[in-house]
């Protein structure tokens, strides 16, 4: 096909698309504010207006591993905008977000509506108020998604993990599910770059595929402290990471050792440890 038409072809996929995303949104704000959902119910609406984005954007997830039975706290490296979105659809939970998505137009309204959890990262009462929040979702049978570096990268690097999301699993007695993320480069969203132009061009893709790979579940319980739980769990996700994603160099330049085998939960779900 030519160039030309090539473009055509993207365009008008990106036109259909970025209409039935709206009207999905906008529905789904209009169905929270006329239901009296509790947690539960705020994670399986938010559940299915994921999985209904994903099949408007033909987002293809594929996944290793198996989800928890349970309430847990999932925390997965961060590239872009795509990855609460392609977990949730696959899982009712409570994302925490950046509180700059609480003012985002539309999306930020429906996100509230749905059960998102915001805070403002450089607040210290933000940060423990999310935190309640998060614990209370726990209590409720929700799980609760975390992204502990605190910001998207391009996928080459793992920065820091905070804390104060490891802590609260081990407060509320909950397993920490370490999730690896990948995706083509084009989908990463991070630095200066603008949501709109960069959703118009992921809406002009025709199947983008993002990848999840699932890592044994960890007990918060069996390490001595909230930094030891952050550390293993970013371990996990680097070592998932090395091994996936061969073919990219930047990736590859993680040298991250093999966890310890006697930190993490022996319960059936969740694939073996690497």
């Amino acid at each position: 096909m030519k160039p030309a038409r090539l473009a055509t072809v993207g365009g008008v996929r990106a036109t259909v698309r970025i209409g039935r995303f709206g009207f999905a949104v906008l529905d789904a704000i209009g169905r929270a504010r006329l239901s009296r959902d509790g947690r539960a119910g705020r994670a399986r609406r938010l559940h299915a207006v994921c999985a209904e984005i994903v099949r408007i954007h033909d987002f293809q997830i594929r996944v290793r591993g198996a989800w928890p039975t349970g309430p847990a706290v999932i925390v997965a490296n961060h590239v872009g905008y795509l990855d609460p979105i392609a977990i949730a659809s696959l899982l009712p939970c409570a994302p925490i977000a950046k509180g700059e998505v609480a003012r985002w137009p539309v999306i930020g309204t429906a996100a509230d509506q749905l059960g998102v959890i915001f805070v403002e990262r450089d607040s210290v009462w933000s940060r423990a108020r999310a935190l309640r929040q998060a614990h209370a979702a726990l209590r409720a049978g929700v799980s609760v998604l975390n992204f502990p570096e605190g910001t998207t990268t391009d996928g080459s690097q793992l920065l820091p993990f905070r804390t104060g999301i490891f802590g609260l699993a081990r407060l509320a007695g909950v397993p920490v599910i370490p999730v690896a993320i990948r995706c083509a480069p084009e989908l990463a969203w991070h630095g200066e770059a603008a949501f709109v132009p960069h959703y118009v061009s992921t809406a002009r893709l025709a199947a983008p595929e993002v990848r999840l790979d699932l890592g044994h579940p960890i007990d918060p319980a069996q390490l001595a402290s909230d930094e030891e739980v952050a550390a293993l769990a970013r371990h996990r996700i680097a070592y998932m990471l090395r091994d996936q994603l061969e073919p990219h160099a930047t990736v590859i330049r993680l040298r991250v050792p093999q966890p310890r085998p006697d930190a993490v939960l022996s319960a059936p779900h969740g694939r073996d440890a690497r």
